[in-house]
Parts: structure tokens; sequence; C-alpha cells
């Protein structure tokens, strides 16, 4: 297989990368590098069975020369600033919808029948069921990220329906592990080192989240490809949850990143029961259909939430790179 992987060198496109490599695949990696690492690549570079090409998702010419004689998309390439959307309302519109739309145009051009694609369970909003199933009813959208999300998600599903793809949906949880570059752990531990007898903390902390290991994740999303499920389906597309079984408080995430480091700081709230507009004070995903594939997470949240804190300590210079 030759897999095309956009956003190819962040968090989750290298990781991906670097378990189709393993796996005796063919890999080219996409990546403008706004946000991805080319440390995270020293891995998968090293096999000549990856090459690595720098473009953005909306130069849709070169994307589309770049994904030539390719089997697979694998689209990761997205803006991931949930918390600061409203700073910039256009950036997900652009660099979520506008650039699946030129993903999806680049993959009809050059007959490519197969899409695997990294949405979100921002995309059901504050939903009413818990855990939420696939087939949950979508109430009002909280946030653009989540919008721009369900937008992609229909474009590709439209595709599919009209140009014969083959479509795999992931709506993920909150995503933990090694080349973690954003999110609560990256926050607080960056906090930490500043100032470790204190730490901010957006919300009341009794926010409920769900979070799952990227290895989990990678092995999840492989799996469902390799399944061809989606191939069986009436419209030729599949939507699958990514998540533990379970779900913590936020203050519990800050006992296991504080109990790792050995501090003990004061916690100072900022109150409400989310940490900004659009942030969903309770999010867990119903993962039975995954898991029905024969899937299941091997790592706790606990488990994900102290690998990623040993990470970011190993690991100093993402700091620097992601400021």
């Amino acid at each position: 297989m030759r897999a095309f992987i956009t956003g190819g060198a962040g968090f989750i496109g290298s990781s991906v990368a670097d378990q189709l490599l393993s796996d005796g695949h063919e890999v080219i990696v996409w990546d403008n590098f706004s946000t991805g690492q080319e440390r995270f690549l020293e891995k998968a570079l090293i096999s000549p069975a990856c090459q690595l090409v720098r473009g953005d998702n909306l130069e849709v010419k070169a994307l589309t020369q770049a994904m030539s004689g390719c089997d697979i998309v694998f689209h990761f390439g997205a803006n991931a600033d949930v918390r600061f959307g409203l700073h910039h309302p256009e950036r997900d519109l652009q660099q979520n919808t506008l650039a699946t739309f030129g993903v999806l145009e680049a993959v009809r051009a050059n007959g490519i029948k197969r899409i695997a694609f990294s949405s979100t369970g921002s995309v059901y909003g504050e939903a009413e069921t818990i855990p939420t199933p696939e087939d949950a009813p979508f109430p009002v959208q909280t946030s653009l990220y989540g919008a721009s999300k369900l937008a992609c998600e229909g474009l590709i599903a439209a595709y599919c329906e009209g140009f014969g793809l083959e479509g795999y949906i992931f709506r993920f949880v909150s995503i933990l592990g090694e080349r973690y570059t954003h999110g609560h752990v990256f926050d607080f531990y960056k906090q930490l080192q500043e100032h470790p007898g204190h730490l901010d903390v957006l919300g009341d902390g009794r926010q409920r989240k769900s979070y799952l290991h990227i290895g989990d994740c990678v092995r999840a999303m492989l799996h469902a490809v390799e399944s061809g499920s989606a191939r069986d389906m009436k419209h030729r597309v599949q939507i699958y949850n990514l998540g533990t079984n379970d779900y913590c408080e936020v203050k519990d995430s800050i006992g296991w990143i504080c109990a790792r480091l050995g501090l003990q700081p004061e916690l100072r709230f900022k109150g409400g029961d989310r940490g900004w507009v659009g942030d969903n004070p309770f999010i867990f995903l119903d993962t039975a259909k995954i898991r029905a594939l024969g899937w299941a997470p091997k790592l706790t949240i606990r488990e994900g939430v102290e690998r990623t804190v040993d990470w970011l300590a190993a690991n100093p210079w993402i700091f620097d790179a992601r400021t």
C-alpha cells in the first residue's frame, strides 16, 4: 500500500507514518510545518519507503501532483487550535473545511478510492446522550472547530456517494502520548515548570473528559481501514468513535500530573463549568462500534496522562518549538 498523509509531521500523522512503515507500506508525508515538527519524522525518514513533501492543503495543484500513485489518503492536516477559534474565525474554515475540499479534489483527480479522516467528538456539541454513540442526533454546534469538522465529514460523505470513494471518519476524544503538542497536559506541565507553586485552571476543574493514548488511536484507525468495513455500507462511509471506556475530571488529571512531577501546587480555578466558549464540559463517547471490530485500548486514561508527562519531561525542546 502506498499511503499519503496530510499533516504527516504532526502528532497523529507522524505516529501513523511510523506504524505504516513498520507494517511494510510506502508513505508520502505532506506537511506545511505550521505546527508539524521535523524531529517527529527522524525515524520515518530513515526508511527509503518514506518521502517528505512540503506543501499546504490549500495548494491543490501541488497537492494533486504529490498524491499521484497513492492508494489511500490519511487526512490529518488541520487547524487544531480549538480554544482560540473565536480569535480567528476564518482559520477553521480555511484550514479544515476548504482544505478538506482541496484534498478530496486531489483524491478524485488521482483516482484514489480510499480516504481516512480525523474528525472530533466535538461535532456532538453538548450531547444529551452520554456516552454518545455515532448515530446520536446533533445539537446546536458550540465551537467553530467542531462545526468545521462536521462540514468536512459532510464533504467526505458526499464525495464517497458521488465518486465511489470508500471513507473512514474517526471522531476522537482528546489524544495523549508521545509527540503531544497541545492540550491540557501540555499547558499544565508548562505552567508548573514556570511556577511550580501554583497552577491556574480554566473552569472549576470538574469538567469531565475522556482521553485516548496515541498508540491506541493509531491501532484503532488502521484496524478499521484494514477491515474494509465501509465497502459493505450503502453509502460507503463508516464513522467510528475513538476513546476509552471511561472518563475523568480535570482535577483527576491534575492530580496525576502533579504526582508524576512530585509537586503539590496551589490550584487556582477560574470558575464556571467550562474553560472557554465552545468547551464541552462533558465528553464521553460510546465506542461499542469500533470495539465490535476487535479493537480495545491497551492503556487507561491515567496511564496515557503519565506517559505524556514523561515524554514532555524528556523532550523540553517541544515548548520552544511550539512558541
